[in-house]
């Protein structure tokens, strides 16, 4: 492989590591900013101006804090637990395109890490991995609570992918490709597929809820039944890889919802500026779009954490398995069926 090929993906990986970690460290104080205009309070301000140094303040807490394990015969596990939770959510944001392209240096420089054909599948079985790293940890820890919310979390997962793998087949049906690249591209100006499959973005944003634990389905650390839930005995930055974990994940959930749905990078009159403003520029403009999108559905994770209480289990585990599921599968034989009066229309000349 050209050595310039490597030093060109090195740093896009770079890069993206650093944005989705910087994403995830200032969510947390985002979601006290967000927490605190919503009930009508300040929220951290103390830390550096506006409480700006509050995320690094917190994580040199976790690091200075005393390290404790629980009497467990599966230590191991205990510590593997924790680092798949966290290279999981780290892994998916590597098939997703955050612009179109740079020229520099007398070359194009595609603004995605790696771009593969099967990248939602790629997407869907990164995810479903992320469930090991909290059944792992939660069974390793050696403690009922922990157990039960591990449990809990597996089953939720489980249920909830089955409705969002299901969602998407109506959006491939649609758009003919697994490629996130080809999606985005799909998506010139405002030709976004959620115009076109709403009830598609409805069941996956729902699912997205469930996937990152995220109230109101956030069953698997309920403290009023679990005490901290799945990741009870944690502590130090073994505890902090759980949360960076839940924070990375809605970050990359909130690109793919962007990407998927919202046109990714595209904006309206990015042609227009491509032409007359040159391509690093509207590129530019294009990251800033797909950032302004994620951030929208950041809010919108925070803004629902903040006003509506859990659910309890079996409410979740019936919206799951009776209502997204069917829904799924009656959005997927209505596209199918619109397909095919297209394609009869197209064949007959109308």
């Amino acid at each position: 492989m050209d050595s310039s090929i490597i030093i060109e993906k090195s740093v896009i990986i770079l890069v993206v590591f650093g944005i989705t970690m910087l994403m995830a460290m200032y969510s947390t104080l985002a979601e006290r900013k967000v927490a605190a205009w919503l009930q009508d309070r300040v929220g951290p301000n103390r830390a550096g101006k506006g409480g700006l140094l509050q995320p690094l303040a917190d994580g040199l807490k976790l690091f200075a804090k005393e390290e404790f394990e629980p009497d467990t015969p599966n230590r191991f596990l205990f510590f593997t637990g924790p680092a798949i939770a966290m290279t999981t959510a780290l892994m998916t944001s590597a098939v997703i395109p955050w612009g179109d392209r740079f020229h520099l240096f007398g070359k194009d420089i595609i603004l995605q890490a790696t771009d593969i054909d099967v990248a939602l599948l790629y997407l869907i079985g990164v995810m479903s991995i992320g469930v090991y790293g909290i059944m792992i940890g939660g069974w390793a820890s050696n403690n009922k609570f922990s157990l039960i919310g591990a449990v809990r979390a597996a089953s939720q997962m489980i249920s909830y992918e089955v409705a969002m793998g299901l969602s998407l087949i109506a959006l491939l049906m649609m758009t003919g490709t697994l490629s996130l690249r080809e999606i985005s591209a799909q998506q010139s100006g405002m030709n976004w597929n959620v115009f076109y499959q709403p009830l598609s973005f409805l069941i996956f944003l729902i699912c997205a809820f469930a996937e990152t634990n995220r109230t109101p389905f956030d069953l698997a650390e309920c403290e009023t039944e679990l005490i901290g839930g799945y990741h009870t005995e944690y502590s130090s930055m073994k505890m902090g890889f759980y949360l960076f974990a839940e924070y990375a994940n809605m970050f990359i959930s909130s690109t793919i919802l962007a990407v998927l749905f919202f046109g990714g990078y595209n904006y309206p009159g990015m042609s227009w500026a491509v032409e007359n403003w040159g391509v690093n520029l509207a590129n530019i403009l294009g990251i800033v779009a797909l950032f302004v999108k994620i951030c929208g559905f950041i809010f919108l994770y925070m803004w629902v954490r903040w006003t509506i209480p859990r659910f309890r289990y079996d409410q979740l585990m019936h919206l799951g398995w009776r209502v997204l599921i069917p829904l799924s599968i009656v959005n997927i034989i209505i596209t199918g069926i619109v397909m095919l009066r297209a394609e009869i229309a197209i064949y007959l000349g109308f």
